[in-house]
């Protein structure tokens, strides 16, 4: 008896209806095998306005009804921070797979009740950083496990704009997780974690905006191997947004923004520098909706290129960034 594959499109839902979730669902119309088919806000009127571009047939006021709703085989969750837990549970205990933006949650404790509720229902679950599945990180991750720029011996990173201070926008509002560290500052970590693994030291400094979240956030990272790491973020300034990886043999400098490149350059000593363009689709988000639709199809119920652990120490070492700078928001209280 041959084996079937399943032809039928992977439905997805969308709950939140801001930026990001617009630039995901662009960058959805060029998934394969991938249709937007349900998306929710608490604003009838805001889905509504939302689904036009993308033909997308079913809208929702509430975020329960379109987890209930039985139209969607996984959701891409878009709402703030302060919120990721919550509706990712919410997703979970109604069955249905769960790709919820960056950062994961809060603090870690939110991160473990999200794992353990994905465990319990066995039910699909990943943090959404994007990162993780561009084409360049991927070869840049590629050329230093095959030992072309030798041991890492440090990393260098940032991530910076200059933001209109608003004390109620989710930038600067506790309430909605504000701060550089939790919008920014966790693509720097990410690199420096994906290519060094858990740091043995953690040195931060911040400069808090009025409302008390941190504008800027300087990071010093030592790692068990004796790399070292100097990462930044801050809503203060436009910075280059690049990337700095130095090796025993030479270097790789990631182009900005880094997070999103399209090139890179390696330097080995004594060669001359090597301009390498790298793909990148639309806005650079298909790539993860692609490794999330072959987890699904491989019944997995978290990614084996972005596992749950690695969300996990993530959030970690942030609650461990915030503690050092004194950076607590209203929800734990």
């Amino acid at each position: 008896m041959e084996n079937t594959i399943s032809t039928s499109p992977t439905r997805w839902g969308i709950i939140g209806c801001g930026k990001i979730a617009e630039k995901f669902a662009d960058d959805l119309m060029n998934v394969p095998n991938a249709v937007l088919n349900a998306v929710a806000s608490r604003n009838l009127e805001k889905a509504q306005e939302f689904a036009k571009p993308y033909q997308c047939p079913n809208t929702f006021g509430s975020y329960e009804e379109l987890a209930n709703s039985g139209l969607v085989d996984v959701i891409y969750i878009a709402t703030p921070h302060a919120q990721h837990c919550e509706n990712t549970l919410m997703c979970l205990e109604a069955g249905v797979p769960v790709l919820c933006e960056k950062a994961f949650a809060i603090n870690s404790q939110m991160v473990k009740s999200m794992i353990a509720k994905s465990q319990e229902k066995q039910v699909f679950l990943m943090e959404a950083i994007w990162t993780r599945f561009h084409p360049a990180i991927n070869q840049i991750k590629g050329i230093i496990e095959n030992g072309t720029i030798g041991e890492i011996k440090h990393i260098v990173a940032d991530f910076g704009f200059l933001a209109n201070y608003d004390p109620e926008g989710r930038l600067f509002n506790p309430e909605l997780t504000g701060g550089s560290l939790m919008d920014i500052g966790i693509y720097p970590l990410f690199i420096s974690k994906l290519l060094l693994g858990v740091p043995s030291q953690v040195k931060a400094v911040g400069v808090m905006a009025p409302t008390g979240v941190d504008m800027n956030m300087s990071i010093a990272l030592a790692f068990p191997s004796g790399a070292t790491a100097s990462l930044f973020s801050t809503l203060a300034a436009q910075t280059d947004t690049t990337c700095t990886i130095y090796g025993t043999k030479g270097k790789i400098y990631i182009h900005g923004r880094f997070h999103e490149t399209f090139g890179f350059t390696l330097t080995i000593e004594g060669e001359e520098p090597k301009e390498i363009s790298t793909e990148r689709n639309g806005w650079g988000y298909s790539y993860e909706a692609i490794d999330v639709q072959r987890c699904l199809a491989e019944g997995r119920i978290e990614n084996d290129k972005l596992p749950l652990q690695f969300s996990l120490e993530l959030m970690e070492l942030m609650d461990e960034i915030r503690a050092q700078v004194g950076l607590k928001y209203p929800q734990e209280a």
